[in-house]
């Protein structure tokens, strides 16, 4: 209790620094998980795509709208109905045990396991979480006993001590502890999280556009000097022979 409390603390100032950003401290969950059914539910994430599966009925018995004596035919007991296909569903069950390709995140699935949760992604908010649960100075500083007493209570820094960090996934990549950190680290949020990775897609362009003009210039100046050697030969060539010509003569 002690931990969350100081975490939701940190979350909510993060909230403050920009007032007009969705706030997401309320939203932001920490918990303890079975690693077998996370890496169940991964599975499921990461494969099922209910939005291609066939649709139910537009009829909805909870629907006010809905006559008492109006049929449901979509609607039945057996779990292989295929319009059921939430993600509990007999179809995203069997969708996810066919596949045999391991989930980046299963080499960290072992052992008990915490996880934090945000609603959307967000630099700040993880920076404040991470100074909170894994603090590491100059980046990410635990808080100052004279600002926040409370995170030096024995309960927090007993759960603090039995925290360690793994791993992130972020916008469906997969990043160890110093990619969680450096998500973290981004100044200006999530645009400047966007406006890095827009410059860096840029610098990789003029990148290849640099090599692409270095070697179209390399074989112009090499076709053009062989051109010009060549035509230097067959000059030469030809006054030879007119020389020839001229004492035959």
């Amino acid at each position: 209790m002690a931990l969350r409390r100081e975490l939701a603390i940190a979350l909510r100032k993060a909230d403050a620094l920009d007032p007009t950003a969705p706030p997401l401290a309320d939203g932001t969950k920490i918990q303890i998980v079975q690693s077998n059914l996370l890496a169940a539910a991964l599975r499921v994430v990461e494969h099922w795509h209910p939005e291609t599966q066939p649709q139910a009925t537009s009829i909805r018995a909870s629907d006010p709208a809905t006559n008492s004596s109006a049929e449901l035919p979509n609607v039945s007991p057996n779990a292989a109905d295929p319009a059921l296909h939430h993600a509990l569903s007999r179809a995203a069950y069997e969708t996810a045990r066919r596949q045999r390709v391991a989930h980046a995140l299963t080499p960290l699935l072992a052992g008990p396991l915490a996880i934090l949760s945000f609603p959307a992604v967000s630099p700040a908010h993880l920076k404040a979480a991470l100074s909170i649960l894994a603090p590491q100075a100059p980046g990410f500083p635990a808080p100052t006993r004279r600002a926040n007493p409370g995170y030096y209570d024995l309960a927090a820094q007993g759960g603090i001590q039995k925290l360690m960090l793994l791993g992130a996934r972020v916008e469906g990549r997969v990043l160890d502890g110093e990619g969680a950190r450096w998500v973290g680290g981004m100044a200006g949020g999530l645009d400047g999280m966007r406006g890095r990775l827009v410059a860096l897609l840029q610098g990789v362009g003029m990148g290849v556009t640099g090599v692409l003009e270095g070697a179209g210039m390399g074989l112009y100046f090499t076709v053009e000097g062989r051109r010009a050697m060549m035509e230097k030969e067959e000059k030469e060539e030809k006054k030879g022979k007119d020389g020839n010509e001229e004492l035959g003569v």
